[in-house]
């Protein structure tokens, strides 16, 4: 089997996370390109979606979806990372993360491909909006679990902020939300966030 991605996706280090915390190390990393605009033809034949990650197997169909992917090595490694205690909690907050991920990557992605002249700002206070009342949520409702025993929907979160760290350093999320900042500066921590962290 290989995972395919790119370093730099959120949802790829997602991934990349869950196999790192499941201590899985028989699965292979393999860059790859990809673009909303048409990626290499690597990642298309394994996704004709053309999106990453995909994870490429021996005995069946490539599976995709960062989602998927991750029930699929949790179930693999018997990891616990989905608990069926705290599962539709689990869900929501990785569903949480994952929102607040697209969002992003949707401006990275207009800012990239569309010509400067056709971006619409509105479209952009949208996007933040999104992002901001979600992590307002996280701060409010959410903390107890974060802190909890590592599982999918903390990864998603850590993944989504080291995301925005990433793509907008000038935009400082932590600015009123020390409870989420302080967690998120402990969790970064983790050895699977450091070896996982986009250059």
């Amino acid at each position: 089997m290989e995972l395919l991605g790119s370093p730099a996706s959120p949802f790829v280090r997602k991934a990349r996370i869950a196999l790192a915390e499941a201590r899985i190390t028989d699965i292979p990393f393999v860059e790859v390109a990809a673009s909303p605009m048409g990626g290499d033809d690597t990642i298309n034949a394994a996704n004709p979606l053309g999106k990453i990650p995909a994870l490429r197997r021996d005995d069946g169909p490539t599976i995709y979806d960062s989602n998927v992917v991750c029930r699929f090595l949790d179930d693999r490694a018997d990891a616990g990372l989905y608990p069926k205690a705290r599962l539709w909690e689990v869900l929501t907050l990785e569903a949480t993360g994952d929102g607040i991920m697209e969002a992003a990557v949707g401006m990275i992605y207009e800012k990239r491909f569309r010509p400067e002249d056709k971006h619409w700002q509105p479209w952009f206070d949208g996007q933040w909006a999104k992002i901001n009342r979600a992590l307002d949520v996280l701060g409010r409702q959410w903390m107890s679990h974060l802190y909890g025993p590592v599982d999918m929907g903390q990864v998603s979160v850590a993944c989504a902020l080291g995301y925005l760290d990433f793509r907008f350093p000038d935009d400082d999320w932590r600015t009123g939300r020390d409870g989420l900042s302080a967690w998120y500066k402990t969790f970064a921590e983790r050895p699977s966030m450091v070896e996982t962290a986009p250059e």
